[in-house]
């Protein structure tokens, strides 16, 4: 396959490893991208632990909670511009949105869009009005609702470039397990966990690591009876994280995660677990088309 100059940038914006060490990795896994990436890595040349989704099309997260604190709604609507996003229609209609997911019960974003909106007609149409308005493609892109037989607690960050949403199971309903929820949302919005525990990790994640490690030990020229114990150590520290429970706790470096939940569980005299995380950022995953701006103007004076 041919390696292209544009794979080549690619990788080495992802992984920040040299140009021509990246030429050669792809070209030693024929083009593909994620073997290109574990070659770096088993060689100690990329500067990135795994490949990170690029963060590029504009918009917004919203977060709506029912009044009993157990339910949640989160969504993410792009638009092509962050003056957009800016916009208070813009807001608005997020805000809709969310507050639809909220009180209804969609499988997906085409019967969201079939459903009627609060104006009297379907949210197909009110997006469609929205867009010859603003002049701007406006895209609802995924959404989900979370309940939990104790606390569903939401943040966002960045005025809506990150939404988290945490489920809490417990007995309790004390405040403290509210704020403890916003402490882990700040966490999961922060450190971006992708595990809650490790009862959670993917067998073939394990696999994979493992397998990525020891070729990194063995190329350090590390003898083979210690590469075994070097890569469990390794592993160990990688686990940790990307497990929530096993994150340090970004506000207290004194307490993990799991020992914040626990803390809080004895002051409340309830028991706490985290029963599920949602993360939402603005763009992840899209790639965004790149445009000289001098560029744009010159055609558009054209």
């Amino acid at each position: 396959m041919a390696i292209t100059a544009q794979m080549v940038k690619e990788l080495r914006e992802t992984t920040g490893a040299g140009m021509m060490d990246c030429k050669k990795a792809l070209t030693e896994a024929d083009g593909n991208m994620e073997k290109a990436i574990d070659l770096l890595r088993e060689k100690g040349l990329s500067k990135a632990a795994k490949k990170a989704d690029r963060i590029a099309a504009e918009g917004l997260v919203n977060i709506e909670m029912n009044a009993e604190g157990n339910a949640a709604s989160i969504v993410e609507v792009n638009s092509e511009t962050d003056f957009v996003a800016k916009n208070q229609d813009f807001k608005d209609f997020v805000k809709d949105v969310a507050q639809m997911v909220l009180e209804g019960d969609y499988a997906d974003v085409p019967a969201l869009l079939a459903a009627n909106h609060k104006e009297g007609k379907a949210l197909q149409d009110v997006l469609n009005d929205r867009i010859a308005t603003i002049g701007e493609k406006i895209d609802v892109r995924r959404f989900a609702k979370l309940s939990v037989d104790g606390k569903v607690v939401g943040y966002i960050h960045g005025g809506g470039k990150i939404g988290v949403l945490v489920q809490l199971e417990t007995s309790a309903n004390d405040e403290k397990v509210v704020a403890l929820g916003r402490d882990i949302a700040m966490q999961v919005a922060a450190m971006n966990p992708k595990y809650i525990s490790r009862d959670d990790v993917d067998k073939d994640y394990i696999a994979h690591e493992t397998e990525v490690l020891t070729q990194q030990a063995l190329n350090e020229g590390k003898p083979a009876n210690i590469v075994e114990k070097m890569v469990v150590g390794r592993l160990n520290k990688e686990l940790k994280e990307v497990c929530l429970l096993d994150q340090v706790f970004v506000k207290d470096s004194e307490l993990t995660i799991s020992k914040l939940v626990a803390k809080v569980a004895k002051e409340v005299g309830a028991d706490i677990k985290v029963a599920g995380m949602l993360r939402y950022e603005v763009g992840e995953g899209i790639e965004k088309k790149e445009e000289n701006f001098a560029e744009e103007v010159a055609k558009q004076m054209k």
